[in-house]
């Protein structure tokens, strides 16, 4: 398991490095620069940019330089003092503009990813069990209605619901009030408050779709012979399921591993911005319509960072799991 780790880790590098030049030349192949963009903005709101301050803004920002040094001086800050660049619309460090839309992403995330699992999993083992009953139909039913509803459509609909029924706030993740306030237990509990739109909006989609993946799993599961020789022992239901079956169809939800964690980063853009949430997607959106390449081209290597780390670690999972999965 050592070696497997070790040799894994040893990619990632070279994996990461060719990645990160991908990115920054990617991000540079549309027309123009942040510069062209900003000028576009200002002549939209009737401000006129004259050349000579065009090019003292690209001379300020670097965009002068080749683009083989342009990417040398990032990724020669990142790799040796840990420095992601400036951004060039918010004049911020790259690193404090991510790592702040970080924790509530990683929050909005694994609230999702608990409910999702927690009412997935028995849901579909129940769906699996009793097959064909009338629970399974409901159960199917909707199952197929959550992964037809668009996500953007649900939020409006929850925000609709949550402003004349329940007469809350919508969007955002905090009120007003507690927007630039200090961490405190008022701040946290206004945050649950507004939490469950969000998460309920996010985890409908998943749900329905690991519910199917888990009960296509158990039946499979269910029809072998071990499962038959078990309840010959007289092991009884519960322990058979739990011991045998529902042990081997965790794999889809493990495997899920691999792309939650780039999905703290680029996960529901959409719902984020319909519901204004400060995460991180929205950010990455924006620095790519603007041509940030600094924010941008940081947020891609994050991306596959995550990638990588998240498939180690299912791949890990599947072999401690599942005994039919060797590391080889």
């Amino acid at each position: 398991m050592l070696r497997f780790i070790a040799k894994r880790l040893l990619w990632m590098v070279p994996s990461l490095i060719v990645v990160s030049f991908l990115a920054f030349v990617l991000i540079q192949l549309p027309p123009g620069d942040f510069v062209t963009t900003y000028i576009a903005t200002l002549a939209a709101s009737n401000e006129v940019v004259d050349q000579n301050t065009a090019a003292d803004l690209r001379l300020r920002f670097g965009l002068d330089q080749p683009m083989i040094v342009q990417y040398f001086k990032w990724i020669s800050g990142i790799v040796l003092r840990g420095d992601f660049g400036l951004s060039f619309e918010w004049q911020q460090p790259v690193g404090d503009l991510i790592w702040e839309r970080m924790a509530l992403t990683l929050v909005l995330t694994f609230s999702t990813l608990l409910a999702t699992w927690g009412i997935a999993l028995p849901i579909g083992v129940f769906s699996a069990v009793r097959k064909y009953s009338i629970g399974d139909y409901i159960v199917t039913f909707f199952s197929f209605l959550g992964l037809a509803i668009p996500s953007f459509l649900l939020a409006l609909v929850l925000m609709y619901v949550a402003a004349v029924e329940f007469g809350q706030e919508v969007g955002g993740l905090f009120s007003e009030q507690y927007l630039t306030a200090p961490w405190s237990i008022g701040k946290v509990i206004d945050l649950l408050q507004h939490l469950w739109i969000p998460v309920i909006i996010l985890a409908v989609s998943g749900t329905a779709s690991l519910i199917r993946v888990m009960r296509a799993n158990m039946l499979d599961e269910l029809n072998k012979p071990y499962v038959t020789t078990a309840r010959a022992k007289g092991l009884s239901e519960f322990h058979l399921l739990v011991k045998y079956p529902l042990r081997l169809a965790l794999n889809p939800f493990i495997s899920t591993i691999s792309w939650l964690l780039p999905n703290l980063v680029s996960g529901s853009i959409i719902v984020a911005i319909v519901l204004s949430l400060p995460t991180a997607g929205p950010l990455l959106l924006q620095s790519l319509m603007s041509q940030d390449m600094y924010l941008a081209g940081a947020f891609v290597l994050l991306i596959c960072a995550l990638t990588l780390v998240g498939s180690l670690i299912s791949d890990i999972l599947l072999a401690l799991v599942d005994p039919r999965i060797r590391l080889e």
